[in-house]
Formats: C-alpha cells, structure tokens, sequence
C-alpha cells in the first residue's frame, strides 16, 4: 500500500512544475518574445512576382520591401516611403518628350515618369547567393554533382553573407513581371502601363527559346526595357504610357520590391529547383523579417533580419490613438517581435480553444463561439462579453475594404453560353440565382451580422461606392420603406423560365439542371454554409453540385477554366473604385491572360468604359462613368454580389499596438507582445485539475487492498501447511 501513496505522490508533484501539460510549444520557449500566429490555407508562391493571395501576403509583405508603405496608424490611407528617400512625385510628358502641367488633360498626357530613390545603406538578409570566394568567384552559383547531393534544405549551405540595396535590384524585379517562365497575375495590366514590356516579353521568350539545352538561367540584365531605367546606384525611372494615377498605389505592393539578381541565378540551377530550393519556397528580402522554417502543412516561421535597416513607429497617427496606447512606442526602433510561428489549423474549434487558453495571441470570431465572445450593447455597438472582458481579452473592429462573391465562368456554356442566344439564356439564369440566394440570411446565419450584402464589387469606403437608393442592384432589390427589399422568389421562377429552365428543367432535354459549385471547404462550418447554399439553388428547383478541394487545387481549376461556379473574395490591393473593377475587365481574364478576372467576363462596352475611367482623377465626370460601368455589371450578373465583411478580432491583454486593416499588409514589425505577462496568464489558465485522477487512483489502491489482503492470507496459511507437513 505504502509503495500505491508513493506513486501516487510522485505523480502529483511532477504535474506542479512550470510548464502546462496542454502547452504545444517548447517549454524553453514560455517567455521568449514570440508571437502565435495562425494560417489555414498553404501559400502557393512566395516568389512576389507571381504571389497574390492573403494567405501569401501575410509572409510576403514582412520579408519584402517594395519603395513605398502605407502609414500604419492614419486614415484614410495615406502612402509613406518604405525604402524610397520620398513619395516620387510624376511628371508628366507629350509626345515630344515636352514636360506638362501637372494639371494637364489625361488626353494630352503621352508619359508620366516616376523617379524613385532610396535610401542608402539597407542590406539584404543573410543569404548563401550573396557569397563569393578570395578570388570574387561566386561560391554556391555553380554547384557540381557532389556539392548538390549534401543539400537538402537552403540551411544547409554552410555559408551566408548580403550585399547593398540597389537601384538595379527594383529594376530587375519589374523586367521580372515579363519572364516567359513565371506568369505573373498583373503582367497583363501592367503591360498596358509600363512602356515596353509587352516587347520585353517577347524578347526574353525568344531568347529564352534560343538559349542552349540545359540552361535555365535568363540573365534580364542582358536585355533592356525601354520604360524602366537605372539612374545611379539609388535612383531609377519608371515610364508609364498615359496617365495612371493608381500607378503609385501598385509602388507599394510585393510586385515592386527588390530581388536581386544573385538569388535568381542561385535558384536557377536545376539541382535546387528539383528539391524546391526555389524563390518560391525561400523567399529573400529587405524586411524586418524572413522566412526560416517552411512546413506549410504544419508550421512556417518568421525571425527578426539580423540586417534590418533602422525604421521606427510612427509618432503620430488619428484622433484617440493616444487615448489607446498606439502611440506609447513613438520613435522606436522596429520590430519589436523576435519571431513569429504560424501553425497551420483547418479547424475552427481547436483554434478558438488555445486561444481560450493562451496559446493564440489573437483570432477570428466563428459563427459557433460569436455569442460567448461578443455581445451588443446601447446602438449596437459590439463589445466583449463579461467572460471575454475577465480574461483581459479585447475586441477590435473594422470595416473591411474587401468583397466575398460567387462568380461564374462566362466560358461555361451552360452559365455562360456559347452564342447570342445561349449568353441571353444565361444571363437570366444568372439574374434568377442572384435573387435566389439570399444573403441578408447568410449573413445573419453565418456571420452574426457582420456584413452587408454587395450591389456591385466595390466596398464602402472607395470613392465610387454608392450608398441608399441609388446604390442597390434593381436586378435583385426593390427600395422600399426607405430600405432595399429582396426580390421575390416568384421574379426568380420567371426568369428561370424565360432563360429555358421552367421549374428547374431543361425544356431542351427534359432533364433536371445541375450546376456545379467549386469551393474550398472543409470544417463543420463550411459544411453548414454549403447545405444552406443547396437549400438557395433548390428555390428554383436547381440541383447544387458541391465539389471541395484544397486551396491550390482550386486555384488551378480557376486558372484553367475548370470551374462552372465558384467562391472568392478580393482584398483591396489599394484604396480606389478601379482595384475593384478591374476584376472584371475583359482583358484581365484568368484563362486567356492569367489576370484576375476569375469569371472571365467580357464587354465590350465595359472594356472601353474601364478603360477611360482608370486614367481619371475622382471627381464628378469618373463618377458617372463608374456609375455605368456598375449598372452594366449588375445587367450582366457574372457575380453574385455577396457581402462586404466587417472584420471583428479577439486579441489577448498582452498583445500590444493593434490598429487592423486590410491594405497594409506589413504590419507585424509594428506589434509588440509582452511574453512574462502571457506566461503568467497560461500557467493561471492551464493549471491541471488533479483531484478526479487523485481521486481514480486512490479507489484504485483501496480497490485493491482486499485483493492483496486475501492474497497474503493465502500465503500465509500455504505456509502454515507446509510447515505442519
């Protein structure tokens, strides 16, 4: 019995050490200055060039510096320099090279030329490319055989040294955008813009056709582009056809941040690219941070540049900033964070509880833990319930400049058509589904009122958004009682039947119409959102076809056309009504020019519209030209509007210096975490209740000393017997 208590005892000291049972992380590791952070869906590209989704950008936007940033703590949004000595200001240029006004008519604008410098003295992280031997040879450019079979991973290189920010390293990056091999999203749109570089393109796929066997290295310095040119060792040009003055906005952006032309050469070898040592896997920058450990179906992780250059928080930002401590670390030297880990989790439960736990330093809201963590209290206002308030954790909102949307594939026959009369019959099946699906219901359901359902694809907050009567959709909505109301089910069933579909069935062929919706859902949750998006169709008597798969998958069905429907969203890349139409410009489809019209949408009227509207400055005139452009778009229905989300954020007492937005995306060298205080609250909130185990074990022993008692009698009188005997 004494040998039970003593087990017992030892069982429950060992469980009053320091570190929690439940923790997932080192224990060497509980007060170290290191954010928790999450991701869902793993990145495709991390090569800037091609990389243009949120899941990529929350690691691209920390690790690469294009020349210009957005200030974090201002609004409206208002662009700072990153790299660059100052905002470039354009000049604008005729035809003879003559320099304008800059209150010139667009008309007679020929060339706008922006000239950046930056500053001196940044470096490049530690990287292998960077290193050469005594003699100036480069040490990991031309690796053999042998020297290639002992790597594995880019940390294998025993070696790392960096070099000097250079002018030429933006202007390698931008001849990038035309490389035959890459396919970069905005090639198609900036090809209209960048003077030369829809030639550039074809000289480099020629010369990368003329380039002998084996050879998978294009040196772009070789080959000159006529609208991009190095000044001096700090200073370059960018020449834009026209006037573009939504150009500077694209100066911000992973796009437009330096590589330099080491690396490309380094990961050129074929050796490396067969072990996916690329670019794309290992990315290198100017950025407080890069990228050290790449798992991503299980973790990625961000460290502190050793090289960083000296940039410091803001010291000054909005109205009531200081009132909420953004402003306590004014003049400091960023980042503050070490490093940060994200885990991968696909589950919104396990998420939701480490945070409770103090494992996330921040979350989303799902839809099943919105009433434990918010509550909505005087005009609605949303704060957090007494439980979330007492753990010292905080809400922040924002109204997110983005867009969720249903889109169809305009080269589908059936969503599309394939002439006059199938596209007629199809716009009107598109119009009937926009007026079945309802989502004032989902948003209601599925977002607890976080949202509002689109009349077009721009967000609130873009110049060119508009809101009451005049800024619904009437294809769909009818103002009443000075509010929009949902069309009827009825109009819907009209429609249905004026396209060819009375009741949902084919009158060609008799047969039921089934559509086919690609997605990428997997948890409970999605689940839930795709049955009630079946019970929308099934209004108009319309078979739903679900076909989930992952996020990569998906981009590729896309990118091919694969897709007859489809869910997406966009992130305003910057503040202006064209980052939101361009989506649905003819010559930005996704199948024939890789851009980022998903639906692959195509109006002449449109086009032309787009195109005389995206070189205007806001005002009245571009107003009205947006206005017609939205009307078209509603006519046509290649989306289904959806919803504008409203961004709501949980975040933990010792996460510090929040300001959340969607259009600067590098804002974690701005946070801080205060690591002795999130120690102390995990040990508080995990400490293990041992009493029922201390309690199994102790009925355990008493359970047994009847047994061990009858057992030593036995023996005992064996013995008597024996001895007798």
């Amino acid at each position: 019995m004494t040998s039970w208590l003593l087990i017992l005892q030892a069982f429950v000291l060992s469980a009053c050490g320091d570190s929690n049972w439940n923790n997932p992380y080192s224990a060497a590791d509980a007060e170290k200055n290191i954010l928790y952070n999450v991701f869902t869906e793993r990145p495709k590209h991390l090569d800037p060039v091609q990389s243009y989704s949120s899941n990529e950008i929350q690691f691209t936007a920390q690790i690469y510096e294009p020349p210009l940033q957005y200030h974090y703590l201002k609004r409206p949004f208002a662009l700072i320099p990153a790299t660059a000595k100052e905002i470039p200001i354009v000049k604008y240029l005729d035809n003879e090279g003559n320099q304008l006004a800059d209150d010139a008519q667009a008309a007679d604008i020929a060339y706008s030329i922006y000239e950046i410098s930056i500053k001196p003295g940044i470096l490049f992280q530690p990287h292998p490319a960077f290193v050469s031997n005594a003699q100036g040879d480069w040490l990991y450019h031309d690796l053999n055989e042998q020297e290639m079979a002992a790597v594995f991973k880019l940390s294998d290189f025993p070696q790392t040294t960096t070099r000097e920010l250079l002018a030429e390293d933006y202007v390698y990056q931008i001849k990038r955008l035309a490389h035959p091999r890459l396919h970069s999203p905005i090639y198609g749109l900036m090809a209209d813009y960048i003077v030369g570089l829809s030639d550039y393109a074809k000289v480099l796929k020629q010369a990368d056709q003329n380039q002998s066997d084996g050879k998978t290295y294009l040196d772009l310095r070789d080959y000159q582009l006529a609208g991009v040119q190095v000044v001096d060792r700090y200073t370059y040009r960018i020449k834009i056809a026209g006037k573009y003055p939504q150009f500077v906005y694209w100066l911000a952006m992973p796009f437009f941040a330096p590589i330099p032309w080491e690396a490309d050469r380094f990961y050129s070898q074929k050796g490396l690219m067969q072990k996916n040592i690329t670019l794309d896997w290992y990315p290198v920058g100017t950025g407080p941070y890069m990228l050290t450990e790449n798992n991503p179906n299980l973790r990625m992780a961000l460290e502190k540049n050793p090289n960083f250059h000296d940039e410091f928080y803001p010291a000054e930002g909005m109205p009531g900033d200081e009132e909420n401590g953004l402003l306590i670390d004014s003049g400091k030297k960023l980042p503050f964070i070490d490093k940060i880990i994200f885990t991968r989790e696909k589950e919104s439960i396990p998420r939701w509880n480490k945070f409770l736990q103090g494992y996330y330093d921040a979350t989303g809201i799902g839809s099943d833990s919105f009433d434990q963590a918010v509550q909505l209290v005087g005009q609605g206002e949303a704060t957090v319930t007494e439980t979330m308030a007492e753990q010292g954790i905080r809400l922040e909102t924002t109204v997110a400049v983005s867009t969720y949307y249903m889109g169809f594939n305009l080269l589908d026959p059936v969503v599309g058509g394939s002439n006059a009369q199938e596209r007629e019959s199809a716009r009107k099946l598109r119009q009937a589904i926009s007026i079945a699906v309802d989502y004032e219901e989902f948003i209601s359901i599925f977002a607890n009122g976080r949202g509002m359902p689109a009349q077009s694809p721009i967000s609130p907050g873009i110049a060119g958004y508009r809101e009451g009567k005049e800024g619904i959709n009437p294809v769909v909505y009818e103002w009443m009682n000075d509010q929009p109301q949902r069309k009827s089910i009825q109009v819907a069933k009209a429609l249905l039947a004026e396209a060819g579909y009375p009741n949902g069935i084919d009158q060609r062929t008799g047969a039921p119409l089934v559509l086919y919706f690609d997605v990428t859902a997997r948890s409970s949750e999605d689940r839930s959102k795709l049955d009630w998006m079946r019970k929308q169709f099934q209004k108009l008597n319309i078979q739903l076809v679900v076909r989930s798969t992952d996020y990569n998958r998906f981009q590729d069905k896309i990118r091919k056309g694969n897709a007859q429907i489809f869910e997406w969203g966009w992130n305003a890349d910057y503040p202006d009504a064209e980052n939101f139409l361009f989506l649905l410009y003819g010559p930005q489809s996704k199948v024939r020019n890789s851009g980022e019209n998903a639906a692959n949408y195509d109006n002449t009227e449109y086009n032309k519209l787009f195109e005389q509207m995206k070189n205007m400055d806001d005002g009245p005139q571009r107003q009205l030209i947006i206005d017609r452009m939205v009307e078209i778009l509603r006519h046509d229905a290649p989306w289904l509007w959806g919803y504008h989300p409203k961004d709501y954020g949980l975040y933990h007492s010792w996460y510090q210096n929040i300001k959340p937005n969607r259009i600067s995306n590098n804002n974690l060298k701005y946070l801080k975490i205060d690591a002795t205080l999130r120690a102390q609250k995990r040990r508080e909130w995990n400490e293990p209740v041992l009493w029922p185990i201390t309690l199994l074990l102790v009925i355990a022993a008493l359970s047994l000393f009847p047994a061990i008692a009858a057992f030593r009698r036995h023996e005992s009188s064996t013995a008597v017997r024996t001895a007798s005997s």
